[in-house]
């Protein structure tokens, strides 16, 4: 299937599954029209999912995290793009780039080293301020605290911008669902964490929607340059969070020299 068709049958779903979304969210508090996607969410980044260490008071505790803002949704989710794939399909003339990036993570990986995820890899927020004609995205990442300022008043993407680790994004509302669209992304980071490359043609789709109390996230990549397909990423569901959020301590690196190999995630 060419790829012009590979759009149009995407957008076909996505404006079906934007319908879909719309169902159950009758009693959502709206704003401006919209369902109002403001608060605090569990934190979710596509990280595994281990015992968090913290010394409070003089005490150490230990305390795993809440997974399930990290995994595919286990109940129905309302609205979602079908199709999501565990692993986004490469180009097969980019078979060996791929072992050797997947092979090699800790060489490559630039957040290993307090570098930047970007988006997607940052994951979906953990506070949300919707106002009528922009989305405020706050987040507590390990690399430095991250913010996103979304228009969502129907302007185009800034062809003058240089690329950076999240893009250049923009919002629009489709029914019930908020579509955040990126683009204009630099090269050195991942969509994923098992070394999903890209190329400067990456375009990142964020869907956004209610589902109850709880924020349904998905996430769709498109890379004309590597991709053999659009990746679909299983849709989330983020529940609320009454933690507050708070500055994330300075990123000092000291796990390169511990290494024992070079596969980044066996040693978490």
């Amino acid at each position: 299937m060419q790829r012009s068709s590979i759009y149009a049958l995407a957008l076909g779903v996505m404006i079906g599954s934007s319908a879909l979304a719309q169902q159950g969210t009758s009693d959502v508090k709206r704003l401006n029209g919209h369902p109002d996607l403001s608060g605090l969410w569990t934190y979710s980044i596509d990280l595994p999912a281990r015992a968090l260490k913290q010394v409070v008071g003089g005490q150490t505790i230990i305390q795993a995290p809440d997974r399930s803002g990290r995994l595919a949704a286990r109940e129905e989710v309302r609205g979602a793009v079908p199709g999501g794939t565990a692993a986004p399909a490469y180009k097969p003339e980019l078979e060996a780039k791929v072992k050797e990036t997947y092979e090699t993570q800790t060489k490559l990986d630039t957040t290993f080293l307090c570098g930047r995820p970007g988006v997607p890899r940052l994951g979906p927020p953990r506070k949300i301020v919707q106002l009528p004609n922009e989305m405020i995205f706050l987040y507590e990442e390990m690399s430095g605290d991250v913010y996103r300022v979304i228009p969502t008043d129907g302007r185009k993407h800034n062809p003058d911008l240089d690329p950076s680790y999240n893009g250049d994004a923009i919002g629009r509302w489709e029914g019930d669902v908020l579509i955040v669209e990126s683009v204009n992304f630099i090269k050195n980071t991942w969509f994923g964490e098992l070394g999903y490359f890209h190329s400067d043609a990456m375009k990142v789709t964020e869907r956004f929607w209610r589902q109850g109390e709880q924020l349904a996230y998905q996430v769709i990549v498109d890379d004309p340059k590597v991709l053999a397909k659009p990746w679909i990423n299983a849709p989330r569901l983020i529940k609320p969070s009454t933690e507050p959020l708070l500055e994330t301590p300075a990123c000092v690196e000291d796990d390169a020299h511990r290494l024992k190999n070079n596969d980044h995630h066996t040693q978490r």
